[in-house]
């Protein structure tokens, strides 16, 4: 009689754990409208909340390990505990009033049960002590810092300032490009040393002091405008040998089989052009030598215009829509129209492809449709690493 009164409980318990995580499986897997008053939009914001305050509560263990070392050194422990202390509570609190009043209870539950699991592993609690510098490392806590500022940021900007105004945030194939931004945060740590190695084998011997100090004697202003010019010309002409040579093409694809532009789109990319890029671009500025200052200001630019230049975002821009990249004129790139197809390279500067004669001219309204032509690219992260080299298109 004893073991039944036990195992009854527990079969309920199991079966709820299992229906909250066949929920939020679930939720994962859909795409569409979040509709309001049921809990879900709410709960979604728990969820996410609740997963980041997790993988922040494991970067305070390990920091070493898990953080970058350009940015811990930037950090303010203390305010760093007290946003996570929020975010904790704000989660807690959403997924508990939700369950109670029976608000998607199985999607709540799991946030909820990520609270409590990151409060036992010492919550904003956790002692930092001193560790070793030099260690390998994966970026996640520049993945939880860039993941939350741009859906706080560029998903508000969305809202406000739609191009197509009945896009939702959780279209199709958003998971593939969550992939891909989590991969590419990942593996920062990786990128950046073999960039880094890449660039003194290839540029080291070009190393000019006094071309350096030539144009770390120019003020501030106008060397971020030279720098962003430097690297938007590697940018431009790069970006069009992916277009034009067919072998380059095959990995430049992937980035152009998105088939509807926001702020998440612009992550889609495999990593054999993230790294090329990179290659290309940074080692040029590094020969050029500009100011660390200047740098810092233009990985901000960089950073900023290539979310928002994909985001799903109309302005007036008037004459600016000539000199500088916009997200219309950036959209045009990707769309699959005739019109569009070669056109519109500059990451920065738009009067470059003016320049070059490769703006589109001529077109009116927005882009019909996006993606590859042809929609030959599969859906999902590993098949689209592995495209390239299958495809003989």
């Amino acid at each position: 009689m004893l073991k039944k009164r036990i195992v009854a409980p527990a079969k309920k318990i199991v079966g709820n754990v299992n229906e909250a995580l066949s929920d939020t499986t679930e939720l994962l897997n859909q795409s569409g409208e979040l509709k309001p008053g049921t809990g879900l939009a709410s709960g979604v914001v728990a969820l996410t909340l609740a997963f980041l305050s997790l993988l922040a509560v494991a970067a305070f263990h390990y920091p070493q390990y898990l953080t970058t070392p350009e940015l811990r050194h930037q950090y303010s422990p203390d305010l760093l505990r007290h946003v996570l202390f929020a975010a904790l509570v704000l989660s807690g609190a959403i997924s508990l009033c939700n369950v109670l009043f029976n608000h998607n209870r199985g999607l709540n539950a799991v946030a909820g049960s990520l609270v409590l699991l990151s409060v036992a592993f010492g919550g904003s609690h956790v002692p930092v002590n001193d560790f070793p510098d030099h260690t390998p490392y994966i970026g996640l806590d520049w993945f939880i810092l860039d993941l939350l500022g741009s859906t706080v940021i560029f998903v508000l900007i969305e809202k406000l300032f739609p191009l197509y105004k009945g896009q939702t945030i959780f279209r199709k194939e958003w998971q593939t490009d969550m992939v891909h931004f989590t991969v590419n945060h990942f593996i920062v740590g990786l990128a950046l040393l073999t960039v880094n190695f890449a660039i003194h084998r290839l540029f080291g011997w070009m190393i000019n002091d006094r071309i350096h100090d030539v144009v770390q004697s120019i003020p501030f202003i106008p060397q971020l405008l030279l720098c962003i010019l430097a690297a938007d010309l590697v940018q431009y002409w790069t970006h069009r040998t992916y277009h034009e040579v067919p072998f380059f093409w095959r990995f430049h694809s992937v980035h152009h089989s998105v088939k509807t532009m926001d702020w998440l789109a612009g992550s889609r990319q495999h990593m054999f052009e993230l790294i090329c890029t990179r290659v290309g671009v940074l080692g040029v500025l590094y020969v050029l030598g500009f100011a660390k200052e200047v740098m810092d200001a233009y990985i901000i630019v960089v950073g900023f215009q290539a979310v928002f230049n994909h985001s799903n975002v109309h302005l007036p821009w008037g004459p600016l829509k000539y000199i500088i990249v916009t997200p219309d004129f950036h959209h045009w790139h990707h769309s699959s129209d005739d019109l569009a197809l070669d056109k519109n390279y500059a990451a920065h500067y738009a009067f470059l492809d003016h320049l070059f004669g490769t703006a589109i001219k001529k077109q009116t309204g927005f882009p019909e449709k996006y993606g590859v032509k042809g929609d030959y690219m599969p859906d999902g992260f590993i098949k689209q690493f592995l495209h390239p080299f299958r495809s003989q298109k």
